[in-house]
């Protein structure tokens, strides 16, 4: 259900066209909650239909023409209603998690490999997440909305610094490891 919020969010910080939308969620939203181009456009056809979103009049004939939207009262109320709602967090599910697990029982081959692909690609990651820090959160810029949007990215630079703790600490455990036959 949160897909629908997400577009909702987007709207109201900017209105978009679809093709606007699946570029943000690339470089934004994206980090968090990601979409496929498919699902964006078929839930703005379904925000359209349940009259929270519409499309912006265009000067130019339809045809052929980007569709720009926007929210609607019913849209702004829906995304205040979903907001101040309480949801219990989700359990995590790990795929690298589950595979070291299933390694304790049919041995490590090619896992220390991949861990540290992992490491590198969440080093890139962390470094992605603090330029944009630098570049979008100087110092002073303390306007509600900025505040909210850092924490959402503080979230992630938390999370990302997590995980090169953690794979650094999963990969000195691996070289105290016999081999990569079954524990």
């Amino acid at each position: 259900m949160s897909l629908p919020h997400a577009i909702l969010t987007a709207l109201l910080e900017k209105p978009s066209s679809g093709l606007e939308l699946t570029r943000r969620f690339d470089k934004s939203i994206g980090y968090f909650w990601s979409a496929t181009h498919q699902q964006i456009y078929r839930e703005l056809g379904r925000l359209e239909a349940d009259g929270q979103i519409r499309a912006l009049p265009s000067e130019q004939p339809a045809r052929g023409q980007k569709k720009s939207y926007e929210v609607l009262p019913a849209g702004r109320a829906e995304l205040a209603r979903w907001t101040a709602a309480s949801q219990d967090p989700k359990p995590h599910r790990d795929v690298m998690l589950l595979r070291l697990r299933a390694a304790a029982v049919v041995g490590t081959a090619g896992l220390e490999a991949d861990l540290r692909r992992h490491l590198d690609l969440h080093r890139l990651q962390l470094a992605e997440y603090q330029e944009i820090e630098q570049r979008d959160f100087p110092p002073g810029r303390d306007a509600p909305q900025d505040r909210l949007r850092h924490l959402v990215l503080r979230a992630g630079i938390d999370l990302e610094t997590f995980w090169t703790q953690w794979l650094t600490h999963a990969l000195e455990e691996f070289a105290e490891l016999p081999g990569s036959e079954a524990v």
